[in-house]
């Protein structure tokens, strides 16, 4: 297991996502209170460099809206549910990791665009930090957090403008394409360097989480090949079971962890590890967490610490 997995597996953030929304309600109270409190808070790299380190943290505070309590109030509710889910299929050391590398890519964004601001405009480090404070914000950083559920879900329904019932995956493709379209836009008509680092920098840990992520070793065509002769005979299979008991409800995907199946819990999603040797399928709480099958052993889950992480020697 590499360094930094060993890290943020021994100094995880449980329940991280309760704790972004905590900071969210306190930045909209100290809003409330006064509106220019939350001008020393912001991600500003000029007054960092000048000694107000506090910035480094406190800019995660701010809220990325603080024109309706009710838009505000919407989005710590929903970035909380889906936060939670990832964090429950990931685990909390793998969530945790995901998020502080959106932060720390913020932060050198917001420092490389006032650097590279004072040739490019012939701006001061003044001005151009100030820029910098307000392009950079935790805005990206959130959106990262859904492209990374729709990802992870993407046949999970919620309910659009609470009415109708969309895939996520449908959302988070919209979602692509205004992030793009806004990009253009700070391409033309002039170069707007702050708002095309923002966008990049916030969403590069979403980047890294999607290719890194992928195993691309299933669409060879043995692999393929392979899977196809799977459901072929998962179906011969199923008729065969039904004809020997017609009353008998067939199940299509079943885990190879819990044994739950789409009929004993609909609500759930599941998946196929194309790292186990043979055909597992697992349901979204197991898909992460298990130890793949390999030289003929079943696969199994991870045991855990008291502190969310995995026992000394194990990944």
């Amino acid at each position: 297991m590499r360094k930094i997995d060993r890290f943020f597996y021994k100094h995880n953030i449980r329940n991280l996502s309760l704790y972004i929304v905590i900071c969210y309600a306190f930045g909209y109270l100290l809003y409330a209170i006064n509106p220019a409190f939350l001008n020393v808070l912001t991600l500003n790299p000029e007054r960092i460099a000048h000694g107000q380190i506090w910035r480094l943290l406190t800019w995660v505070l701010v809220p990325p809206d603080t024109s309706n309590l009710f838009f505000v109030l919407i989005a710590c509710l929903f970035y909380y549910s889906i936060g939670t889910a990832l964090e429950r299929v990931w685990g909390p050391a793998q969530y945790t990791k995901y998020i502080t590398a959106g932060l720390l890519f913020t932060v050198a964004g917001a420092f490389l665009a006032a650097l590279l601001a004072m040739p490019l405009y012939g701006m001061t480090f003044a001005s151009s930090g100030s820029y910098a404070a307000y392009y950079f914000s935790t805005n990206y950083v959130m959106m990262s957090i859904f492209l990374a559920y729709a990802a992870t879900f993407p046949e999970a329904q919620v309910l659009l403008f609470f009415l109708i019932p969309i895939k996520v995956k449908w959302l988070g493709i919209l979602y692509a394409v205004l992030v793009g379209y806004e990009a253009i836009t700070y391409f033309v008509p002039s170069f707007n360097l702050f708002g095309i680092l923002a966008i990049v920098a916030s969403l590069l840990n979403f980047a890294l989480f999607y290719f890194t992520g992928r195993d691309f070793k299933r669409f060879s065509p043995k692999e393929v090949k392979r899977r196809a002769a799977f459901r072929k005979a998962v179906r011969q299979g199923t008729k065969e079971r039904e004809k020997e008991n017609p009353k008998m409800t067939p199940y299509r995907h079943k885990c190879a962890i819990c044994g739950r199946t789409e009929i004993s819990n609909p609500e759930l999603e599941f998946r196929y590890c194309s790292k186990c040797e043979g055909n597992y399928e697992f349901c979204q709480d197991h898909l992460f967490t298990h130890v793949h099958a390999v030289n003929g052993n079943a696969p199994y889950i991870i045991p855990t610490n008291s502190n969310g992480g995995t026992p000394s020697g194990q990944q």
